[in-house]
């Protein structure tokens, strides 16, 4: 049952950590059961389906973009989305950043690393992340807010490998929020983990984490 799943995770996560409930795929009615339960963040990896799902549940739901996401969709959930996970170019931050200008918001992102060791994941590595933050252009990105960083780790059994891709995004954080975001209480978040390696990701810091399968079965 997803109500049991959802007070399941009410009851184990510690305080600090957000759950997003990953709802891809999933119809509305099983959000609802999720909704009903008491959860009210969701994560969606594509825009049209966050957009189709946006229109017709309640408005209190925070929708994530969790997937990759392409700057010429930007516009379509520029309007209400809560958080965005997957900013992995200067690009698509100044695209986020003009969308959320002209409907008079301030949109959260969260920078994605590139973690894993495979090529088909997104993100920067450490070093385009530092230039970054210290161009000119960010500096006049007005109407986005880096609130934290996320990273997905390798697809693999091996946990001494995934404990040490979480423990490389952990570093980063600090190393960002010491140099670069020291005097911003907003930048907080990390968010890594997912149905088969949240516990881990917590042990290893994780602020927020993004699970699916575990509440809503396998697609």
């Amino acid at each position: 049952m997803i109500k049991d799943k959802i007070t399941e995770f009410q009851t184990v996560l510690p305080k600090h950590v957000t759950l997003v409930a990953v709802s891809k795929t999933k119809p509305v009615e099983d959000l609802i059961e999720a909704y009903d339960a008491g959860q009210r963040i969701f994560g969606e990896n594509k825009v049209q389906e966050m957009t189709a799902k946006y229109e017709v549940l309640p408005k209190d739901i925070q929708w994530h973009l969790i997937g990759h996401l392409q700057t010429n969709k930007v516009k379509y959930i520029a309007p209400f989305v809560s958080l965005i996970h997957s900013i992995d170019s200067e690009k698509l931050l100044i695209e986020v950043n003009k969308e959320a200008k002209k409907n008079n918001r301030v949109i959260p992102c969260l920078l994605q690393f590139h973690i894993a060791n495979e090529e088909t994941k997104f993100g920067f590595n450490f070093d385009e992340v530092k230039e970054l933050l210290e161009s000119e252009t960010f500096f006049t990105l007005q109407n986005i807010s880096i609130v934290g960083i996320m990273g997905m780790a390798s697809f693999t059994q091996d946990q001494t490998q995934i404990r040490e891709e979480f423990q490389t995004l952990h570093d980063y954080f600090q190393v960002l929020k010491s140099h670069y975001f020291k005097f911003n209480p907003d930048f907080k978040e990390i968010s890594m983990g997912m149905s088969g390696d949240y516990e881990l990701a917590i042990e290893c810091g994780s602020t927020m984490i993004r699970v699916g399968s575990t509440i809503f079965g396998n697609r």
